[in-house]
């Protein structure tokens, strides 16, 4: 649903551009890249979005004192417009999943019945939605009124983190010598809150340590592993056995991928794959069965920010065959996500042609496979195939309604005048 809500105000925009009758066939074709944009940029790609937490405030706040982590509150009202919007629009998107799941625990409370009752005598809210950011022990870092889009409310939790960064505290005490177990373990936990690195500090620390299995050195181990390129985490992986004692088998293998994740964000930021490579190679090597996936986003991930295309094509081949698969939903996005970033490269849309075909056949009933299919097909210059795809979306669309027909309708007119 959240597509089709984004999708149908962009079939507003274009139905109303090409109701100016403009007989230009670049014109008609630019239309409908504008669709093929819409729909990536609605649904994103291989989206996540934040993972909101199943259980009370209170389990929260324990949640979030183990993990060292802020408390992110959506404080809405189920009649709330601008609520709603941020549901379908903001919580849903990549970017914003990745910064709130990775710093925040997250949670919505309907600020009208059960919990939320009794969470705002505590914490007052006068608008809809309240944005609250709260530290584990209950106080408030910061309290914001009014929905906002996604790069606004990253904003939002990157000044939260700064407001409750505490390793300024630390760092006196560090420079006046401080360096028991316990202290170093909450000053490391403290800069991996703020964005900051920490690696300096456990290395200095660890180097002096003759016994590295003692609880308090495990934990240490444990929060100071960042990024795969380095000895911390040579040294987690030969204590791993006793860490996931500690820990537990899902938390190790989440820190490996988080570890794993940063050093293919550092391959990017160098520009190095040297560094890609040993992400890839740890990943595969320290969780094997999430490996073959992980080294196809990441080197999609890389090879994007690069703009590499065939290298990046090269990537989308193996996450189609480790990870999309037969799943209509993953291919489709895999195919929108071709297009929109190298939609002039003939190789690269002429896989995802094929991609966007296999959604279609495998996807069923649903209309958007097919529009998409149809969209791709016309931008390879296959005007009839293209006609006959936007066919099949207009039979499927009738159950979603006629803005959905009309929709359709539309990409037909404009395929058949191209």
């Amino acid at each position: 649903m959240l597509f089709l809500h984004a999708f149908l105000n962009c079939a507003s925009i274009v139905e109303s551009l090409y109701c100016k009758k403009q007989n230009n066939s670049i014109m008609i074709f630019r239309y409908l890249l504008a669709i093929v944009l819409c729909l990536v940029m609605t649904q994103g790609s291989f989206a996540q979005g934040i993972d909101f937490f199943k259980g009370s405030f209170d389990e929260a706040l324990s949640t979030a004192k183990k993990e060292g982590k802020l408390i992110f509150v959506d404080a809405y009202a189920v009649w709330c417009g601008p609520c709603k919007r941020m549901a379908k629009t903001v919580f849903p998107d990549e970017k914003v999943g990745q910064f709130y799941n990775k710093n925040f625990v997250n949670i919505k409370m309907d600020m009208e019945k059960g919990e939320g009752l009794t969470f705002r005598k505590k914490y007052p809210v006068s608008a809809f939605p309240t944005l609250f950011y709260i530290d584990d022990a209950g106080q408030v870092v910061q309290k914001v009124k009014g929905a906002r889009q996604a790069e606004g409310f990253i904003g939002l939790g990157k000044q939260a983190l700064q407001k409750a960064d505490r390793s300024g505290a630390y760092l006196e005490e560090y420079e006046k010598g401080k360096r028991d177990p316990e202290f170093i373990y909450e000053y490391i936990r403290a800069l991996n809150r703020a964005g900051k690195p920490s690696l300096k500090i456990a290395n200095d620390y660890l180097k002096g340590q003759k016994d590295l299995t003692t609880p308090a050195n495990l934990n240490i181990l444990f929060e100071a592993t960042t990024v795969a390129d380095s000895r911390v985490y040579s040294l987690f992986i030969k204590n791993r056995e006793a860490i996931t004692e500690l820990h537990g088998a899902a938390a190790v293998a989440e820190r490996i991928e988080l570890a794993c994740q940063g050093t293919v964000k550092r391959a990017i930021e160098f520009q190095s794959e040297d560094l890609l490579e040993e992400a890839i190679n740890k990943m595969e090597r320290d969780y094997k069965t999430k490996g073959d996936s992980f080294a196809a986003k990441a080197q999609m991930d890389y090879y994007l920010a690069m703009r590499d295309a065939d290298a990046y094509l090269d990537a989308s081949k193996d996450y189609a065959k480790e990870v999309a698969k037969d799943n209509p939903e993953e291919l489709y996005q895999l195919s929108a996500e071709l297009t929109n970033h190298f939609r002039k490269n003939p190789s690269v849309m002429k896989e995802a042609e094929k991609f966007a075909g296999k959604a279609a056949k495998k996807g069923g009933d649903n209309y958007r496979y097919y529009l998409n299919y149809a969209s791709i097909l016309n931008m390879n210059g296959k005007k009839s195939q293209a006609l006959k795809a936007a066919q099949k979306s207009k039979e499927f669309a009738k159950s979603e309604g006629p803005k959905a027909v009309r929709m359709v309708e539309v990409i037909i007119r404009s395929i058949q005048e191209s």
